[in-house]
């Protein structure tokens, strides 16, 4: 039996990026896949439809409310009920630097996807995993949730130490009703999003030189992770954060 055989997972950033990696991974698992995105997502539910899987793409912009119950109804109508909620989708700007430099609006705008979308993802989505009695939430973190990174980038680092510690609370409140929650804490991995950020061979340095593995992370590595966190096999663990970054929470020293 597969690893999410029967389970309806909505994932949120899914048309591209680690998105798209975990949709293809959990549909491969058994998993009927909602693709919540403000891109068009329809080449990766044909992508899954053409592998034997089942996924349905829906606009969502996780900052809007209207769109989160528009998300929420069409996984049910689609597919019945919401195991599995992955708040994927987050944001890391170009120009989001140290406290002084940093603009207020690329502040607000990064937690306003980064953590209000987590949070009304979750607002929606419990009620109905309430009153299933089951459901895993797994939130995107980051390791920098846990440290300061190598590279200021003081909205993106604030953003996702709010999401841990929301996914703690919600773990806690949850924790006798069947829900759990865990959040997941990638290092640096190279998407897009990443290698818009890090532009340059300098910045790029700069990063590795912090990874005693001495490379960036795959996504399929990420994947694998949200994979269990999402999965019966992780049915004890709730308000837990599992970090995948390569060791470097792990190093005081980092080699050169």
């Amino acid at each position: 039996m597969t690893r999410l055989q029967n389970k309806v997972t909505i994932i949120t950033g899914a048309a591209s990026g680690l998105g798209r990696v975990a949709a293809s991974t959990f549909a491969a698992q058994g998993s009927s896949v909602v693709i919540a995105d403000v891109s068009d997502g329809s080449e990766v539910v044909q992508e899954i439809l053409d592998a034997g899987g089942r996924a349905a793409f829906v606009h969502c912009d996780v900052t809007d409310e209207d769109s989160w119950k528009n998300t929420v109804a069409f996984s049910r109508a689609t597919f019945g009920s919401i195991d599995v909620l992955y708040n994927n989708a987050g944001v890391m700007l170009g120009d989001d630097d140290d406290p002084v430099s940093t603009s207020v609006d690329t502040y607000q705008r990064t937690m306003d996807i980064n953590v209000k979308g987590v949070l009304l993802g979750c607002k929606y989505v419990i009620p109905v995993m309430l009153e299933q009695g089951k459901g895993s939430i797994v939130n995107v973190a980051s390791f920098v949730a846990h440290m300061g990174a190598a590279t200021p980038q003081v909205a993106y680092t604030a953003s996702k130490g709010a999401v841990l510690a929301m996914t703690r609370e919600i773990a806690v409140v949850y924790a006798r009703r069947g829900i759990r929650a865990n959040a997941l804490c990638p290092g640096p991995v190279m998407t897009p999003l990443l290698a818009a950020f890090l532009d340059n061979d300098s910045k790029r340095n700069r990063r590795l030189v912090h990874i005693p593995m001495g490379r960036f992370g795959e996504p399929q590595e990420i994947a694998n992770g949200a994979l269990f966190l999402a999965s019966d096999e992780s049915s004890w663990m709730t308000g837990q954060s599992l970090i995948i970054d390569g060791g470097i929470t792990a190093a005081y020293v980092t080699p050169e």
